[in-house]
C-alpha cells in the first residue's frame, strides 16, 4: 500500500473515530444529566473530540463509587431510626406552614431532624475564631472532632494544634479528618502532618484519590465541610478553614489577599446533628462506626430556653446524595421569602433554577440584595460570576462588592427577618453538585438581628455596583465571563 493510501485510510479511521465519539456522547452523556451540563458537555467533545472526551472519562461522572454511596444509605438508615419518633420542637404549632415543609424536605433528604433550644452566637473575627475553638477544646473530656477542607499547621492555627495536644495529653481522643486534595496543595502539609502524628491526633484523609480498579472516583469531587465538636456539647460550622488568613500561598501574599470569614459557634441539640455528619465522614473514609461510643444523643443534651435560644436543622450534601439537598434547601427557602432575600457568597455562579427564583423574588417585590468580592481568586469563578451580574442588575437585585485585598469568603442566605443558613457551602454549581457540604438552617429573629448587623458591615466596608456601571465593562472582560460561564457548567 502506497503512501498516499495509508494516509487516506488514517484519515479516513480517524474521521470514523470522530464521528462515533460524537454519536456515542450524544447517548450517553444527556442521560439523567440537567440540559445545561450536558449541552456544555457536548459542546467540548463536539468542538474537541479527542480532549473532551478524555476530560469526560475523567471528570464526567459527579457519582462517588457505589460503595461510598452504600454507606452513605446505611447512615442514613440509622440515624432515621435512631430519631423515629423523636421530637424536639415543641415550637412546631408555631411555625409557618412553609417552614413546616422545608423542614420536612430536609429530613427525607438528609436524615437529620430539626431541634429546638440551641444558642448560637457569630463569630468574624479571623483570629478570634480559631482561638474560641482552641479555648473550647481545652474543656473538652470525651472526645474532639475536627473536620476541614485546608489543614495547616503555622502561626495562626498553633495555638489550636496546641490544645488538640493538651487535650490528646488529658485523655482526650482528637479526631481530625482533612481534605486530600485541598490540604495536600499547601506548602506547610508535610510539616502539618507531623505535628499531627507528633501530638497523637487520629487523622485521615477526606476523599484520597485512588486509581485501582473499582475505587476510582472522579478526582475534583472534594470534602468542603468545616466542623469542629468538642464531647458533643458545643461546635462550631461555617466558612472558615484551619489556616492561616492569607492560606500560606506567596501567590496570595504577594497580593496581599486576606479572607473574611463567618463561623457560628452552638450549644444546645443541634450539636448532636454536626457530630452525626462527622462520624458519617469518619466511618464512610475508615469503616469504623463511632455510633456507639462517640454518640451523644439529642435528647440527652440540655435545651436552651432563653429568648436567644432558636430552631436548627443540620442539612449535609455532596455526591454520595441522590440529589441536591443544599441546591433544594436554598430554593425553598428563596421561593418562601414574603419581604426580602440576603445572599453573601464568595463563589455566586448559580444553576438556571437559582437565578429563575432569585429574579422572580424581585418580580413578587421582594428586596434582593447580593454580597460577592470585587476581586476574585480564581479567574475562572470569579469570570463566571461576573457573567450573571447584567440580569440581575436588570432585574433590581443589589450587587454589593466587598474590598479587597478581602476576600469575603463567608456564605449565608437569609430571608425575611427570622430565617436564614449558614455553612460551607458557595453559591454555585460545583457546591451543588460537586462537594460535600454542610448548611445549617436557623430560625429565629435574635440569630437573623446578628446577621443583619454583619451584612450591615459588608455594605458599610464595599461598595454597591449599579447597571450604569457595568454596562459600562470593556467587551473583552465580558466575553471572558461569557467563556468562563459555559465551562461552568461542566459536572
Amino acid at each position: 500500500m502506497s503512501g498516499g493510501e495509508w494516509t487516506a485510510l488514517v484519515g479516513g479511521m480517524v474521521i470514523l473515530v470522530d464521528w462515533a465519539i460524537r454519536i456515542t456522547a450524544l447517548i450517553i452523556i444527556p442521560r439523567e444529566r440537567k440540559p445545561t451540563a450536558a449541552m456544555a458537555w457536548l459542546l467540548a467533545i463536539f468542538l474537541i473530540p479527542f480532549i473532551g472526551i478524555l476530560l469526560y472519562l475523567l471528570i464526567g461522572n459527579w457519582k462517588l463509587s457505589k460503595r461510598r454511596r452504600g454507606r452513605q444509605l446505611e447512615i442514613d438508615r440509622q440515624i432515621a431510626g435512631r430519631t423515629a419518633g423523636l421530637d424536639l420542637v415543641p415550637s412546631r404549632p408555631e411555625w409557618p406552614a412553609w417552614f413546616a415543609t422545608v423542614v420536612e424536605q430536609n429530613r427525607h433528604l438528609g436524615a437529620l431532624p430539626a431541634s429546638d433550644g440551641n444558642r448560637l452566637e457569630l463569630i468574624d473575627d479571623y483570629q478570634g475564631s480559631i482561638d474560641r475553638m482552641a479555648a473550647d477544646l481545652d474543656s473538652a473530656e470525651r472526645f474532639v472532632h475536627v473536620e476541614f477542607y485546608i489543614v495547616a499547621f503555622d502561626d495562626t492555627t498553633r495555638g489550636f494544634f496546641a490544645a488538640m495536644e493538651r487535650a490528646v495529653q488529658r485523655g482526650v481522643t482528637v479526631r481530625l479528618l482533612l481534605d486530600n486534595v485541598a490540604s495536600r496543595r499547601v506548602s506547610l502539609h508535610a510539616a502539618t502532618i507531623a505535628e499531627l502524628d507528633r501530638i497523637g491526633v487520629q487523622w485521615r484523609y477526606l476523599l484520597p484519590v485512588k486509581l485501582r480498579r473499582g475505587e476510582y472516583e472522579r478526582p475534583d469531587l472534594r470534602n468542603h465541610r468545616k466542623l469542629v465538636v468538642v464531647d458533643g456539647r458545643v461546635a462550631y460550622t461555617g466558612s472558615q478553614n484551619l489556616i492561616s488568613r492569607d492560606y500560606d500561598s506567596p501567590k496570595n501574599q504577594k497580593r496581599g489577599l486576606m479572607w473574611q470569614e463567618l463561623v457560628v459557634r452552638m450549644t444546645g441539640p443541634t450539636v448532636a446533628a454536626i457530630n452525626a455528619v462527622f462520624m458519617s465522614d469518619w466511618y464512610a473514609e475508615g469503616g469504623e462506626d463511632l455510633s456507639t461510643s462517640e454518640h451523644v444523643p439529642a435528647a440527652e443534651v440540655p435545651m436552651d430556653a432563653s429568648a436567644e435560644a432558636v430552631t436548627c436543622q443540620v442539612v449535609p450534601s455532596g455526591p454520595s446524595y441522590e440529589l441536591e439537598n443544599n441546591l433544594r434547601l436554598f430554593l425553598a427557602l428563596v421561593h418562601a421569602a414574603q419581604e426580602r432575600v440576603i445572599i453573601t457568597s464568595p463563589y455566586f455562579v448559580p444553576d438556571e433554577a437559582m437565578m429563575y427564583a432569585i429574579t422572580s423574588a424581585r418580580l413578587r417585590g421582594l428586596e434582593v440584595q447580593l454580597f460577592v468580592s470585587e476581586i476574585g481568586d480564581q479567574g475562572s469563578v470569579w469570570h463566571a460570576q461576573r457573567s450573571y451580574y447584567a440580569a440581575l442588575l436588570r432585574a433590581g437585585v443589589r450587587i454589593f462588592l466587598y474590598p479587597g485585598p478581602y476576600i469575603l469568603h463567608a456564605k449565608h442566605l437569609s430571608i425575611d427577618d427570622d430565617v436564614a443558613v449558614i455553612g460551607s457551602s458557595n453559591m454555585d454549581i460545583r457546591s451543588f453538585v460537586l462537594n460535600f457540604e454542610i448548611s445549617l438552617l436557623v430560625r429565629g429573629a435574635p440569630f437573623v438581628a446578628g446577621m443583619r448587623e454583619i451584612e450591615e458591615r459588608y455594605r458599610t466596608l464595599g461598595r454597591e455596583l449599579t447597571l450604569e456601571e457595568w454596562e459600562r465593562e470593556p467587551a473583552s472582560r465580558t466575553f471572558l465571563d461569557g467563556i468562563a460561564r459555559l465551562t461552568s457548567a461542566l459536572q
